[in-house]
């Protein structure tokens, strides 16, 4: 098909960019409307580079660079056109010099573009890329004779642009990654025009290399969205998506914000791209195989994947990086059917080079899946060194989230020989007990064994000894840094391995089952989260326990001793035959906190007392009493009394006196304690610091109520009064000024002659009682003898006296005369002040 052209040439003084028109159009075909003209314009305009001489030799003017151009018109069709500099013949239709930056015009030189507009859809002939004509000997300087020439067709000619494509790429080895990197990003379907990829170099026909690699290297649809020019003197008003510059225009393609790649300086230092594709084509190219690029694009995946690109290099024995080798590791992994036995096992034979030092964990993951993809459906003679590879890494490496191939994934000698080689390494770190070992790592390796037969049945005992602490603690640490839920990481080959290998399941149960009831809440969580299979026939009753204890909370609610019940059902053993599910089911019900006294009532009763001292939970029990006094419950004090009669070697310290003090409180207020009840609760309160305040109160309560009544005995109240506690008898003077005291008082005369006789008493013993015991006289005992009938009051006088002696009795009305004139003296004065 005729394609028509366009040509254009410098027709006034002024650089590109300067006052005035630049040039004219001198031809111009049909179907290329003036609209078009407008926009085709700034296209082929030109700019000489800086330091042109103004005549320069034929030699000079052959080395200044040409702007060759490809862009998309606004009505979707295409320019291919060539600007360059020409020598002014003076005359003919060449036209004006061009003009430099300075002043004064530039003689001997202008510049021609010719360009041919490509319609929408109408490719060039041959349908070649646009950068194929780069080389065309088509391309003209002069406007040829008559107005419009006649259409041209392009032949085939020798457009190709692949010539010296190898060794040009080799050369620019150290860019080739992160230009192809840019130039990929530049090609796709929405890369904006505006901010171009801008690549420097010193001939422009270099430019014009780097766009024959893509062409090569990017997808048909995608070189051809690759406008470009390969020189201009601004790239960041140019509308291309690849431009050329010369090294001194550089600054301004950075200073303009644009991805800039400095081809024409020192390479450059650091890691270029992280584009696998990208990474992976210029190991291609530096390979000198380009044809390779229409190898991968025949296999299945994204344009731009590098798995297939990575396979077809690595088949054809380029050595890649760790990250292409995993990209071509996962594309067969997904697609194991798409390669041939051939090319199956060429790849297998290039991930396992001895040779590759430098394997990541990302790369032997790819790996695994790709081992798993092909079990089963390649000979094991061909994946057997990818299996010895996995396994490998699995034991030295470390890498505990490898898929492991199967027990029969090697034939012949293979296996023996990896067997051999890595079992004396398996067992020693399986056996080294000096440091911490992960459980993933640990299953790993249990896993492994098994895999290459290695016998560990001696070890294994403990091993999961080790391994079942790390399995709750990893959990633990796991779900308190981040509140995790669902299944800790290592918990999925956790399971896969206890699935795998009965007897590592038996022995890791059973340790579990006894580590329990240490530490029942951590199980009890641990199984919340992993399902563990012990629905067999091993008895586990600690597990069976703690995997019981979520649903019967949920169930029942805030009822601990009816959860605790069918929690210890859940054991299947009676407490009596195995006194250790007493703790399990107490750490399991009552983690945190004491049991009420009703429940520690229920747990005494529930087992003897040599189930609970060979359990451990007397000491629960202790708890709730010492917990519960602070409430003042008298059931504390019962079962504080029973605790000491049931334990009495095993309770000590200060909880024994604690103990030991609410037992004196039960024995104050109902019973017949011992004698030296005040020095008692003293010593006792002593040895149980930090005694609870509220336990305290209630000892002193008791006590002081006892003091208070009438018929306790007088060596007690001596003992009390001469004993100067400034808190005893602190609490002595609290009670005594009750309404309940007041209130006997007043009812009842023989108690207040009681009080009165007390609080008279002992005038001299030390510092502490004789105040209190004045001022209870004068502000407790004086209100409530003023409101008692004259009958009530000769009454306290003749008990006073019957109970003391007559001495007493005067000192008795003395004190009430007191009392009685200071309230006749107050009528008086009120009378006088009324008159």
């Amino acid at each position: 098909m005729s394609l028509a052209q366009v040509h254009y040439t410098s027709a006034a003084p002024g650089a590109e960019g300067s006052e005035g028109p630049a040039g004219r159009f001198t031809a111009v075909g049909p179907g290329v409307s003036g609209a078009l003209l407008t926009e085709i314009e700034p296209l082929v305009r030109y700019e000489l580079p800086e330091g042109v001489a103004d005549r320069p030799s034929d030699g000079e003017l052959r080395s200044l660079p040409q702007s060759f151009t490809y862009a998309v018109l606004s009505d979707g069709s295409r320019l291919v056109s060539r600007s360059a500099p020409v020598r002014d013949t003076g005359g003919g239709s060449g036209g004006d010099a061009v003009r430099g930056a300075g002043p004064g015009p530039r003689q001997g030189i202008r510049f021609h573009a010719h360009a041919v507009h490509l319609p929408p859809g109408v490719p060039l002939p041959g349908d070649r890329l646009p950068v194929e004509a780069w080389r065309s000997p088509l391309w003209v300087s002069t406007t040829p004779a008559g107005a419009i020439p006649d259409p041209l067709t392009l032949p085939p000619g020798p457009t190709a642009v692949s010539e010296g494509l190898d060794d040009f790429a080799v050369s620019r080895g150290p860019w080739l990654a992160a230009v192809l990197a840019d130039l990929r990003r530049a090609s796709g379907p929405t890369e904006s025009g505006g901010r171009p990829v801008v690549l420097v170099e010193r001939q422009c026909a270099d430019v014009a290399r780097w766009l024959g690699i893509a062409s090569v290297t990017l997808p048909r649809e995608s070189a051809e969205r690759l406008t470009f020019t390969t020189y201009t003197r601004r790239p960041g008003s140019s509308a291309a998506r690849v431009v050329g510059v010369l090294p001194e225009d550089a600054a301004a393609a950075r200073a303009a914000g644009l991805r800039v790649h400095e081809c024409a300086e020192q390479p450059p230092t650091g890691g270029g791209t992280d584009d696998v594709w990208a990474t992976t084509a210029a190991r291609v190219w530096r390979s000198r195989s380009p044809e390779l690029f229409g190898e991968a694009r025949e296999l299945p995946g994204e344009p731009f994947a590098a798995g297939p690109l990575a396979v077809t290099a690595l088949c054809a024995g380029i050595a890649l990086g760790p990250d292409g080798r995993a990209a071509a590791a996962g594309w067969a992994a997904d697609r194991p059917y798409a390669l041939d036995a051939k090319r199956t096992g060429q790849l297998i034979e290039a991930l396992t080079s001895p040779g590759i030092d430098d394997r990541t964990g990302p790369e032997f993951d790819a790996a695994g899946r790709m081992f798993g993809a092909l079990e089963g459906r390649c000979p094991a003679s061909v994946t057997a060194p990818l299996a010895a590879m996995l396994v490998t890494e699995a034991v030295r490496g470390g890498n505990g989230s490898l898929e492991l191939p199967r027990r029969d994934a090697f034939t012949g000698p293979e296996g023996a020989a990896v067997a051999e080689r890595l079992a004396p390494e398996i067992l020693t770190e399986l056996g080294d007990t000096t440091g911490p070992r992960s459980v993933a790592r640990t299953v790993q390796l249990l896993r492994v064994a098994r895999l290459l037969g290695v016998d560990r049945t001696d070890a294994l005992p403990g091993i999961v000894d080790r391994l079942a602490p790390a399995v709750l603690a990893e959990a633990a640490a796991e779900e308190s840094r981040a509140g995790a839920e669902g299944l800790p990481d290592f918990a999925p080959a956790l399971l896969e391995l206890l699935d795998e290998q009965f007897e590592v399941r038996t022995a890791l149960l059973g340790a579990l089952d006894r580590i329990a009831p240490q530490d029942p809440g951590a199980v009890a969580r641990f199984l919340e989260r992993v399902t563990l299979p012990f629905t067999g026939t091993q008895a586990l009753p600690h597990l069976r326990m703690c995997a019981e204890v979520p649903g019967a909370m949920a169930t029942l609610g805030g009822d601990r001793a009816a959860v605790w019940h069918r929690v210890l059902r859940a054991a299947g053993l009676s407490p009596f035959a195995e006194p250790l599910v007493l703790r399990t089911a107490v750490g399991l019900v009552w983690e945190d906190r004491a049991p009420t006294v009703a429940e520690a009532r229920l747990l005494l009763e529930a087992a003897t007392s040599d189930s609970h001292r060979a359990a451990g939970t007397w000491a629960r029990l202790v708890d709730a009493a010492l917990s519960a006094s602070a409430a003042g419950t008298d059931e504390a004090a019962s079962l504080a009394h029973d605790l000491l009669r049931s334990f009495p070697t095993e309770i000590g310290g200060r909880e024994r006196a604690g103990l030991l003090l609410l037992d004196l409180v039960r024995e104050l207020r109902t019973g017949a304690p011992d004698p030296g009840w005040a020095e008692r609760v003293r010593t006792l309160c002593a040895q149980a610091e930090p005694v609870e305040p509220a336990l305290r109160e209630r000892a002193y309560a008791a006590l002081v109520e006892r003091l208070l009544a009438p018929d306790r005995p007088g060596a007690e109240l001596y003992d009390f009064v001469h004993g100067d506690d400034p808190d005893l008898v602190a609490a002595y003077d609290r009670t005594a000024r009750t309404e309940a005291v007041r209130t006997r008082l007043r009812a009842q005369p023989a108690y207040a002659a009681d009080c009165f006789s007390v609080w008279t008493a002992h005038p001299h013993a030390g510092r502490t009682w004789p105040p209190v015991a004045a001022a209870l006289l004068e502000e407790v005992l004086r209100p409530a003898v003023r409101a008692m009938s004259a009958e009530d009051v000769a009454e306290v006088e003749a008990t006073v006296g019957r109970t003391g002696s007559s001495g007493r009795a005067d000192a008795f009305r003395a004190w009430n005369r007191v009392s009685t004139l200071g309230r006749l003296g107050r009528r008086i004065a009120g009378r006088v002040r009324r008159g």
